[in-house]
């Protein structure tokens, strides 16, 4: 029998002893606090700001300030940055402290510039990326092969702890196998020992791209492109299950039916079994410059169609996916 109703404030008898005569706690009887729904505002500049960081990631607070003003938002930079950290979204010019590790997690050095992927397994890599829904936003995390393009692994997750990578980066061993390489970004969730320990028992070289390089990654980025503006800015999911129904299909879709121009427009999947028509390669621009001064080199015009100049524009345009 509910008792709470024996209770009145407006009783001359304190709340107190009534509550200890009718054996009612008085947390029960005080009215719930009500809890703030979210703010609608707030929601649509983390949404603007969300796709506009994914059509221009070089895009600090104050450019997004001047894009949300143009869209007719008057915001001011604090407020943006604020939100920007959020989202965890920074512009990609490098600069102080951008990128900060988690202190006591060793950070590996890059081993991929320069080097010629030419195989599957070969060289697979994994980011962290948001994906906004109708009242917040969640994290994915994808596996890619890099001689293939294909998504090998991926799993959502709405809190940014390492398990759901370490999840990925397991069911991706036991999918296809051990790569040679595997590379990430200095984030804490890919330097904990969790992640790191993994890639360790299975002899597993360890690359991680340099502070303010990030382009060192430049795959998994361009996956992300590919699966905010071909399906998640599309189809604006609700909650967090119809989103994981919906990047199921897509994935799907990416690997078995998507053609890529830099695959000489076949599917990842089909250059993964065969192991041929894919490759790739993060140019030395340093190194590859003093070489062609002296040897006279192919200039980078010159250079294969899966070769990956270290320039997002280039990138884009030459349509590599």
């Amino acid at each position: 029998m509910d008792r709470r109703p024996w209770v009145s404030q407006l009783d001359s008898l304190p709340v107190v002893r009534q509550c200890a005569l009718a054996g009612v706690a008085r947390s029960a009887v005080y009215a719930p606090l009500v809890v703030a729904g979210p703010d609608k505002e707030e929601l649509l500049f983390l949404a603007l700001i969300d796709a506009e960081y994914t059509r221009h990631p070089f895009y600090g607070s104050r450019k997004m300030v001047v894009h949300l003003a143009l869209l007719g938002h008057t915001v001011n930079r604090k407020r943006v940055q604020r939100l920007m950290g959020v989202l965890g979204l920074a512009g990609m010019a490098p600069g102080p402290n951008t990128s900060r590790p988690h202190p006591q997690h060793k950070i590996y050095p890059y081993l991929l510039r320069g080097v010629n992927v030419t195989r599957p397994n070969q060289v697979w890599s994994t980011d962290i990326t948001y994906i906004r829904l109708a009242r917040g936003f969640v994290y994915l995390v994808a596996v890619i092969d890099w001689y293939s393009r294909k998504v090998l692994a991926w799993r959502l997750s709405n809190t940014l702890d390492s398990g759901f990578c370490v999840d990925c980066l397991e069911q991706s061993l036991k999918t296809y196998g051990i790569p040679e390489i595997f590379n990430t970004d200095q984030g804490c969730q890919f330097t904990s020992e969790a992640f790191t320990g993994i890639l360790k028992a299975h002899n597993i070289a360890i690359s991680m791209d340099g502070r303010g390089r990030a382009l060192d990654n430049i795959f998994v980025e361009r996956l992300w492109r590919s699966v905010k503006h071909e399906d998640v800015y599309l189809k604006g999911y609700v909650t967090m299950p119809e989103l994981q129904l919906g990047l199921t299909e897509y994935f799907v879709f990416y690997n078995t039916e998507r053609t890529h121009q830099s695959l000489r427009y076949r599917t990842p999947d089909q250059v993964y079994q065969t192991a041929s028509g894919g490759g790739a390669r993060i140019v030395d621009k340093f190194v590859e410059r003093k070489t062609t001064l002296k040897i006279g080199a192919a200039p980078a015009s010159c250079l294969s169609s899966a070769t990956i100049l270290n320039s997002m524009d280039y990138c884009l345009d030459q349509g590599v996916h």
